[in-house]
């Protein structure tokens, strides 16, 4: 059994980062997990990594204490260790500096060894990293892609609280379907049928009364029936509604969203996205607006047929893709393929102020004005087959005056999927849901 030592009164005083010859002779004591150990003639080199990158400790065998000397035969990749020590520059060592150990405190030490290397070479199928995901996130390509998430997250929040929004948080546990009774997930609340929410869509459009300008970040839940490289059982919305607007200004915000969110990673990521090999482009606004009836002509001059009032096909956004690989809008969709809370157009109500917000042909985003009329709700929940008195909740809402208002769900890990170049949705979740796995 190896033996473990207690943290005791040992802090960090310096992340990795901050080992530059700046310290020259300085003493620091640092934390982490030991990403390789090796040996070159007398001299042992250990690679300790942290939450912001690595750092190289320096063992001299004819120097080192006896102590260190004794520790370093119960030492393993993975293990945590703290070292206590003095910088010393060498500009062969990252960030130019390395820590010549004076003690060493073995934290945890590893019963195995991941079956797969962490820097490199061959990657298992994303299933056998997701057994051990933790473990997986170590690798640096994860770590950048969870990185840059953190900081597209506070880029929208940023964005979002500069234009006035106040964020909100609705309930996940709900008495009613959002958008009809299919890809739900039911539970026992007590001595109730509930279900998980499929989306705040009705809250975010109450909460417009007294606040305006709202938005909410969190877990949305819908049961998709087939495993694909683009839908998960659980994602992450970012839902925004805005009441005195229409469609047409809730995709100028999403336009000066992505704008503001590309930027940013640009600035502050150009190291994550380096390791990605991923250039990502600054769109220009305005993205172009399409309007479903000109991609479905469109699509017919590529030989896909599509019906007036049938939704696209996977075929039909495959070849979408090929033809715009960019951001873009499909706009003003038939009303009847849209949620109930969508506005049909005044002129013509066979069509509604809808839009898909696409990246080639990844549906990024929906949204549209919304119906702000009961009467016209009661109608519309009607010709989708649902009944009025279910959703009695949101109803009685409209009797105190709602006013005109619009506004989107986007799904965070989609997005993700585009700004860092992935193919698999599970790449960019900590721990997938899908129908096959609900562990880790």
């Amino acid at each position: 059994m190896k033996k473990i030592d207690e943290l005791g009164d040992w802090r960090r005083t310096h992340y990795s980062v901050e080992i530059t010859p700046r310290l020259e002779n300085k003493r620091v004591t640092v934390f982490g997990w030991l990403a390789s150990i090796r040996e070159q003639g007398g001299i042992v080199f250990l690679i300790l990594n942290d939450k912001d990158g690595m750092v190289q400790v320096t063992i001299h065998k004819d120097r080192a204490p006896n102590s260190i000397l004794e520790k370093l035969k119960n030492l393993n990749e993975h293990s945590s260790i703290g070292v206590r020590g003095i910088v010393k520059s060498i500009k062969k060592a990252p960030h130019g500096a390395e820590i010549i150990p004076e003690e060493i405190r073995i934290l945890s030490t590893t019963q195995r060894q991941p079956p797969f290397s962490l820097f490199g070479g061959k990657m298992p199928s994303i299933d056998k990293r997701l057994d051990i995901r933790v473990i997986d996130l170590r690798r640096p390509k994860a770590q950048s892609i969870f990185k840059i998430r953190h900081t597209v997250l506070k880029a929208i929040r940023d964005f979002l609280i500069s234009k006035g929004y106040v964020e909100v948080s609705t309930p996940k546990i709900i008495a009613t379907a959002t958008e009809g009774g299919a890809a739900l997930f039911p539970l026992l609340y007590y001595d109730k049928e509930a279900f998980l929410a499929q989306s705040p869509q009705l809250y975010k459009e109450q909460l417009v009364i007294p606040f305006e300008k709202v938005f909410e970040i969190g877990p949305i839940f819908r049961a998709e029936e087939s495993r694909t490289l683009r839908h998960l059982s659980e994602v992450i919305s970012i839902d925004v509604e805005e009441a005195f607007v229409s469609y047409e200004d809730t995709m100028k915000l999403i336009e000066q969203m992505i704008h503001h969110v590309t930027k940013t990673i640009n600035d502050k990521c150009s190291e994550e996205m380096k390791l990605l090999k991923h250039k990502l482009m600054i769109p220009k606004a305005p993205f172009k607006r399409l309007t479903y009836d000109y991609i479905i002509k469109m699509l017919e001059k590529e030989d896909v047929i599509v019906n007036w009032g049938e939704d696209l096909s996977t075929q039909a956004l495959k070849i979408l893709g090929e033809i715009l690989p960019e951001f873009y809008f499909i706009t003003d969709w038939p009303t009847a393929i849209k949620p109930f809370y969508i506005k049909p157009k005044d002129g013509n109500q066979d069509i509604c102020e809808s839009f898909d917000f696409m990246h080639g042909s990844i549906e990024l985003a929906s949204g549209g004005s919304r119906v702000s009329s009961k009467r016209l709700l009661m109608k519309r929940l009607k010709e989708q087959g649902l009944k009025p008195k279910l959703f009695e909740y949101h109803l009685r809402i409209f009797d105190y005056g709602m006013p005109p208002h619009a506004g989107f769900g986007l799904g965070l890990e989609r997005l993700m999927m585009v700004l860092t170049g992935q193919e698999n949705i599970r790449e960019v979740t900590m721990f997938p849901r899908d129908q096959f796995r609900l562990a880790p």
